[in-house]
């Protein structure tokens, strides 16, 4: 037999965990558990291991392609309570996935406003910080005179349609409620003298005048005191004004020339004897009529030739030659009629 050399001492066998290494043990475990449960069960701690992980789609909300950032998530703390997120302030890291944490017992409030409650179903946008301004379309002027009224008996080829069309715009001559204009109609001296009123408007330089055949409530008595008091009518010798009178047209032409002062020229006689009617004409209107035609206030028709001064003056004829004094007095722009008399 061969010596085999000695074998050493054997190990001794591991006894099992004496007593105060197992309550050493149960300590640690209870130590770091009860550590564990504190961290865990305080509702303002910021240890929130959801914060830590990317926001997940809420169920309910449907997000639109390429609208995923106005959706704003949903987050649910330890204790099954749903929290909204503090969107951050402008300037931090936009690439950043971690939210800060949020405290419910606090009242929050954000740099980009108020954060509007999540309604399942619906995408709530993002409010915009710097909106677009906004651009405001001009509102067009009114025109600054309406138009003409359009009177049923004048019609387009009417001589004297363009005179009335533009004092009837500007009310200086109004037509009857059955939208007629009776343009060939004679008018009278107190119609005449509401025309004056509104289309000169001067400023009274006389005290009112008292006519035994005009009454206070006479529905001209103011145009006639104003037509009076500014120089372009006047009444007859027995203080009467005849307002129901049918006015001829060389009074017409007389009352303009009176009321806008204007100058006689040097040879009235010759002026109007390019009228084929010129002995027609009144010896006391002879300088005014020579002046109304130096100054393009007369208007004849049919034959622009004959003056025609004592025939009652229509409507029409009126309002052709209060259009043609606004014109001399540079209110209205001119009108070309062949009916208008020019001085060569």
């Amino acid at each position: 037999m061969t010596n085999l050399p000695p074998s050493g001492p054997r190990s001794p066998q591991r006894s099992p965990l004496d007593f105060d290494e197992f309550i050493g043990i149960i300590v640690a475990f209870t130590t770091i558990g009860t550590i564990l449960f504190w961290a865990f069960s305080r509702r303002d701690t910021g240890w929130n291991l959801g914060s830590l992980l990317p926001p997940q789609p809420t169920p309910g909300v449907q997000v639109s392609p390429g609208a995923s950032n106005n959706v704003i998530p949903r987050l649910q703390n330890s204790d099954g309570k749903v929290t909204l997120p503090v969107i951050p302030p402008v300037g931090t890291n936009p690439d950043s996935n971690i939210l800060p944490p949020v405290n419910n017992e606090q009242n929050l409030e954000p740099n980009v406003g108020v954060v509007p409650p999540i309604i399942p179903g619906v995408v709530v946008p993002v409010p915009n910080i710097n909106p677009a301004p906004q651009i405001t379309t001009p509102v067009t002027s009114l025109p600054v005179t309406p138009p003409p009224r359009a009177f049923t008996d004048v019609p387009d080829n009417f001589w004297a349609r363009r005179f009335i069309d533009v004092l009837s715009s500007r009310k200086i001559i109004e037509g009857f409620k059955d939208y007629s204009f009776r343009p060939d109609q004679p008018i009278t001296r107190a119609e005449f003298a509401a025309i004056v009123e509104r289309a000169f408007n001067k400023d009274i330089r006389q005290t009112k005048l008292a006519f035994t055949d005009v009454t206070g409530n006479y529905w001209a008595s103011g145009a006639i005191n104003d037509a009076i008091a500014t120089g372009f009518l006047k009444g007859y010798p027995d203080k009467t004004f005849k307002p129901e009178q049918k006015i001829p047209r060389v009074q017409v032409l007389v009352a303009l020339v009176s009321g806008l002062n204007l100058k006689t020229p040097a040879t009235p006689d010759k002026v109007v004897s390019i009228y084929s009617d010129a002995k027609d004409i009144p010896k006391y209107a002879i300088d005014r009529v020579a002046t109304a035609t130096t100054e393009g206030l007369v208007v004849n028709y049919p034959d622009r030739n004959a003056f025609a001064p004592n025939r009652e003056a229509t409507r029409a004829e009126v309002a052709a030659m209060i259009h043609q004094a606004l014109v001399r007095e540079g209110r209205l722009p001119a009108i070309k009629s062949e009916n208008i008399v020019q001085v060569k």
